[in-house]
């Protein structure tokens, strides 16, 4: 699936996926400001107790990039190095495909679905009023994209009234966005994210912060604790830049619907 990982998933956390970045940008300059609760979107949630592939089963030779890199020292993991890791990751993970994410007490994973192609397209992890939103993209072999989707991000941020700043954060460079917002009885407000970027051998997850955790460090920490155990399972098959890495619902997965998704509430 072909997406653009600078300007999805940074409004709400509860969407309709689109097909196409044409879709996109169309059904995005529509709903803005829109809270979750107004979006029927298929969302799935996995029991956690349920699902997951030991440290034995995580791929690293199934989904290994395969480019001769160093190993990673430090979550976001490549499929490869978890092997070689001096201390292995958590057994249990759940494996979602492109992704295997470790769960994580306190967190509920829910799934985001494309209602047309029926595929999962995002992953998140969700606290009371604050949200993780996970993606993983190709990435070229030779450079990484992360550089890249910031400038695009300031740029698409600016067209749209909104302030963004950048900084540093666990995982390196990251951007923090405020834009404006039309709420649901007409008030004027402002939506915030905190968007990072982790570029990997032939991938590139980003995660998306949203609700308290965009602007407050104490919510946002136990998210990224989460997003360091994550596992990118890029596959060796070629992929253009930016196509999205396919994504999976485990069998466990149960379907809920907008009335049992809690609202995390304006997004500040």
């Amino acid at each position: 699936m072909r997406a653009n990982p600078a300007v999805e998933g940074s409004d709400v956390i509860f969407r309709r996926a689109n097909s196409s970045p044409a879709d996109l940008d169309a059904r995005d300059r529509r709903r803005r400001g829109r809270r979750p609760a107004d979006e029927d979107v298929p969302t799935y949630a996995v029991d956690d107790e349920q699902s997951g592939a030991g440290a034995d089963e995580t791929g690293a030779g199934r989904g290994a990039s395969g480019d001769g890199s160093a190993p990673r020292t430090q979550g976001p993991y490549d499929a490869a190095d978890v092997d070689s890791l001096d201390e292995p990751l958590e057994v249990g993970r759940i494996d979602l495909g492109g992704l295997q994410v470790h769960p994580v007490e306190g967190l509920e994973l829910r799934l985001q679905v494309d209602e047309e192609s029926q595929t999962v397209v995002a992953a998140l992890f969700v606290q009371e009023d604050s949200a993780l939103e996970l993606r993983p993209f190709a990435a070229p072999r030779t450079e990484g994209l992360w550089g890249e989707i910031r400038r695009e991000i300031a740029a698409e941020t600016t067209r749209r009234g909104g302030m963004v700043t950048e900084g540093t954060g666990p995982f390196g460079p990251e951007v923090k966005v405020v834009v404006p917002a039309t709420m649901p009885d007409g008030q004027q407000a402002t939506q915030a994210s905190r968007i990072i970027g982790v570029d990997g051998p032939r991938w590139f997850l980003r995660g998306t912060l949203i609700g308290r955790a965009a602007v407050e460090p104490d919510a946002a920490e136990p998210l990224l604790a989460a997003m360091a155990q994550v596992v990118v399972v890029r596959g060796k098959g070629p992929m253009a830049p930016r196509d999205m890495i396919p994504l999976r619902l485990p069998e466990e997965a149960q379907q809920i619907g907008p009335e049992d998704v809690d609202d995390p509430g304006d997004l500040v």
